[in-house]
């Protein structure tokens, strides 16, 4: 008879370690040697802030990252398809709060090629008046799609009402019907000019046995140029009246979206910010967590409650979202803040093995590949911190205990909620006054 295996419990796991080196154009260069894995991920952030848009051309700079692939160094889209599918490559890039993102998967054996078109895509792209106008065109569909979406509509309120008007962050990240309509090729162009190589991160992972990657690198970007000082970007200021309720009315809407935020931590945060990835899978991360117990297990009002830490490069948010039935609007919203205030009771020792072992355990699976590891690195660089960081907060998570989470939760997540609901108001506007909150309705 064969004995059963004793199971031990997995021991720490770090980040992979990898290489950093300045190149001759002045980006920074991190190598990742992941053997076995034979596809590499390159991916190049460089800092230009969405706050330094032009406000009446918000949304260039998305416009100017989908447009790069149209077309570069004398080649048009359909030469650039026919060259990315000839080789195995796959290109795209996009913006954030802090700048722009291109990242490219190609083969170790084709790595030479794709490096010289990456420089082409960042440094010659052609960024034509046609390529421009569709990109245009696209996005403009895109924003009559998001109306009609509750979720992206609830996220685009909450970002106006939470933060204080005429800020860049109150707007849509990909700019707004009247602002993306204004958008020319020069427009983007001019965009473009703020990309160069100060400031910017490049980041390779894989298999790079016997690929002498820095050198080819290094000649590929030799010469890249561009502003010499990156811009960072301005602080993030809350509205004054950001502690309200807003109702997004959607007349026979069946449903309710559900999109709650206030002010969370950065990972800059005292203390570490190892806590707040925990909480928020105890509060709404999985199908055990507190909302979902209650709302969806005992309840059946919804299919489920998300809870998220999210943080941003000066403070962050604690966000919670989801959709319910519209007659239960109410009573939904009611045990979600009693539930949210509730957690500052404190965690029990169980729910917070749960929490950090899914946090900590399965981040070797999280950051098995290339370009979950590339993505990481790039990530943590254009928020000015490295790997390091990701490796401390892992080691961090394996040490919490219930009195850390709930600290870190009563220190530094607010509980002071901006609340929106996109619902058919006639039905649930007078329900949801009854909960003391001034409700504001919007069309």
């Amino acid at each position: 008879m064969s004995t059963r295996p004793q199971i031990s419990r997995p021991g720490p796991w770090a980040f992979p370690t990898g290489d950093t080196k300045r190149l001759s154009c002045g980006a920074d260069l991190m190598t990742f040697d992941v053997p076995g894995q034979h596809v590499l991920s390159v991916q190049v952030v460089s800092r230009l802030p969405l706050d330094t848009e032009p406000e009446a051309l918000e949304g260039v700079g998305s416009i100017m990252a989908r447009t790069l692939d149209e077309g570069a160094a004398g080649r048009d889209a359909e030469e650039m398809v026919e060259l990315l599918e000839r080789t195995g490559m796959a290109l795209h890039a996009g913006v954030g709060e802090r700048g722009l993102a291109v990242d490219l998967d190609v083969p170790a054996r084709r790595v030479e090629d794709a490096l010289g078109l990456l420089v082409d895509v960042l440094t010659r792209p052609e960024l034509g008046e046609e390529e421009v106008a569709r990109q245009v065109r696209t996005r403009l569909a895109e924003i009559d799609q998001e109306d009609a979406n509750p979720g992206m509509r609830a996220a685009r309120e909450f970002a106006a009402t939470y933060y204080a008007p005429g800020t860049r962050a109150s707007r849509p990240t990909a700019g707004s019907r009247e602002t993306v309509a204004a958008i020319t090729s020069g427009a983007v162009r001019a965009r473009h000019s703020g990309v160069g190589p100060h400031g910017s991160t490049i980041v390779v992972a894989g298999d790079l046995r016997g690929v002498p990657i820095t050198a080819l690198v290094d000649s590929a970007f030799a010469g890249w140029r561009g502003p010499v000082t990156p811009t960072s970007p301005e602080p993030l200021v809350r509205a004054d009246d950001a502690e309200r309720l807003v109702v997004v009315d959607r007349p026979g809407s069946v449903q309710s979206e559900l999109h709650l935020g206030c002010t969370g931590p950065d990972r800059r945060v005292a203390g570490g910010w190892a806590p707040f990835p925990v909480v928020a899978y105890l509060l709404g991360g999985s199908p055990h967590a507190r909302l979902d117990v209650v709302l969806r297990e005992e309840k059946g009002y919804t299919y489920g409650m998300r809870a998220a830490a999210r943080p941003r490069h000066d403070g962050g948010l604690f966000m919670v979202s989801g959709s319910v039935r519209t007659e239960v609007t109410r009573e939904a919203l009611e045990l979600t803040l009693g539930i949210l205030d509730g957690a500052a009771q404190g965690f029990t020792a169980e729910e917070t093995r749960a929490g950090v072992d899914f946090l900590a355990l399965t981040a070797p699976g999280r950051f098995a590949t290339a370009d979950a590891i590339a993505a990481e690195a790039a990530a943590r660089a254009l928020d000015g911190l490295g790997t390091a960081h990701t490796s401390q907060v892992l080691a961090d998570t394996l040490t919490l205990t219930p009195e850390r989470l709930t600290r870190a939760y009563t220190e530094h997540v607010d509980r002071r909620w901006t609340i929106v609901v996109v619902g058919d108001a006639e039905k649930i506007a007078g329900p949801l006054e009854s909960l003391g909150r001034p409700v504001t309705v919007v069309a």
